[in-house]
């Protein structure tokens, strides 16, 4: 809104000695690090009242357990607001409204979407499962519905990650732009960057995806990583924190993306129009400062399916549009370590009931970061060293883009 204000009455602010305004609004770095400070600020800003609230009707969270050990730890837990991902969310749509190119940019309007789509399910997922006691004492003990049902949730995480990624395919305005990306492997034929910059050729062996593949494989990366942030949200601070470090790392690498010279230099996929994903990163960033600000030990407020389910297919999206699919799973490894913790803890445990006929664990509770509370960490330790994980990984991440 701000940006097009700027750019429509631009000759105007000129004419009366405001030039200066004009040109950082142009400055895509300066929009996408005010888009930190802003979204902070509302966060911080506003969250004390949307607590109250959620105190006062009753949205908190009653963490229930299937073992008796891990229900004491999570004790402390209980009451807790939850739904705090309602402004997490709110704060990002609306510093991107403000800052970025809403008008022109089709990767914004996709990533606005799927951030809305996946906060609605998010919230009505929650709404469902903290008011289901209150619902059950109106009905004369007669209980309702807890939340939606795990296919539910994923039917509607796979159609938006379906939608999205059609919609990104058909955004591609150069063939560079549709290419799969894998570690140490070049984009381009090596060629100098200096001077004037002429287009590249693709590198032999660079994979082109079409349609059906690259929608298949968007819908994939969405509603996994969209999944694995919500199965990380556990523990005090522990998603809001590592979800800090991937909105940064992931600024840098749009920033890269969209810039013709920092691509062909480093032989990443070139993706035009992808900077105003800059600003959003931004948003998210700076989102996740203002929640942490609640959200650490302890925890005044929880994020709750809200936040985490659309806060991590948004990161995901925003991998999808700048082809980072794979240095995703680097930057957000915490995430897939606790999925796929999941995973196998499940896997393990039907496939040894089906040969053995007593089903074992591969871990002592699932996702991991409880497993390490069941071995004796505390919380505080558990986040703290998930958080030096997730700094690593992303130093990681951007450090193999040279390594090609």
């Amino acid at each position: 809104m701000l940006y097009e204000l700027v750019e429509r009455w631009q000759s105007w602010l000129d004419s009366v000695g405001l030039y200066p305004l004009v040109q950082v609004m142009f400055q895509l770095e300066f929009r996408a690090f005010l888009a930190v400070l802003v979204s902070f600020a509302l966060v911080l800003g506003l969250m004390p009242a949307l607590i109250r609230l959620l105190r006062a009707v009753k949205v908190a969270d009653d963490p229930e357990f299937y073992g008796k050990d891990l229900n004491a730890l999570m004790a402390s837990k209980r009451g807790t607001p939850s739904m705090g991902g309602i402004l997490l969310c709110g704060s990002v749509l609306a510093t991107t409204a403000l800052l970025a190119d809403v008008v022109h940019s089709r990767y914004v309007h996709v990533c606005m979407v799927v951030l809305a789509w996946l906060a609605a399910v998010g919230a009505w997922d929650d709404w469902m499962k903290l008011t289901e006691a209150t619902r059950a004492k109106r009905n004369g003990g007669k209980r309702s519905r807890d939340g939606l049902k795990a296919w539910e949730k994923l039917l509607f995480q796979l159609s938006i990650g379906a939608i999205a990624s059609w919609f990104i395919w058909h955004a591609a305005q150069v063939p560079d732009a549709l290419v799969v990306n894998l570690p140490f492997q070049r984009t381009y034929e090596p060629a100098p960057t200096e001077g004037v910059i002429q287009a590249l050729d693709l590198a032999p062996g660079v994979w082109h995806l079409g349609l059906a593949a690259f929608v298949l494989l968007g819908t994939l990366v969405i509603a996994f990583t969209s999944n694995a942030v919500n199965l990380t949200d556990g523990l005090d601070g522990l998603a809001g924190g590592t979800l800090l470090v991937a909105s940064f790392a992931m600024m840098v690498l749009t920033w890269i993306a969209s810039s013709q010279r920092a691509s062909y230099f480093l032989m990443v996929p070139w993706v035009p129009g992808s900077g105003e994903l800059m600003v959003i990163a931004g948003a998210m960033a700076g989102a996740c400062m203002g929640f942490l600000w609640f959200n650490v030990a302890p925890a005044q407020v929880f994020m709750g399916d809200t936040g985490s389910l659309a806060m991590g297919g948004l990161l995901a999206t925003i991998a999808v549009c700048i082809r980072q699919e794979v240095l995703l799973a680097v930057i957000g490894g915490v995430f897939f370590l606790e999925a796929f913790s999941v995973m196998g803890q499940v896997g393990w445990f039907k496939w040894t009931r089906m040969r053995t006929g007593e089903g074992r664990r591969l871990l002592l509770c699932a996702p991991i970061h409880h497993h390490f509370q069941m071995a004796g960490w505390k919380e505080t330790q558990v986040v703290g060293r998930f958080y030096l994980v997730a700094v690593t990984l992303a130093i990681l991440a951007l450090v193999s883009l040279k390594l090609r």
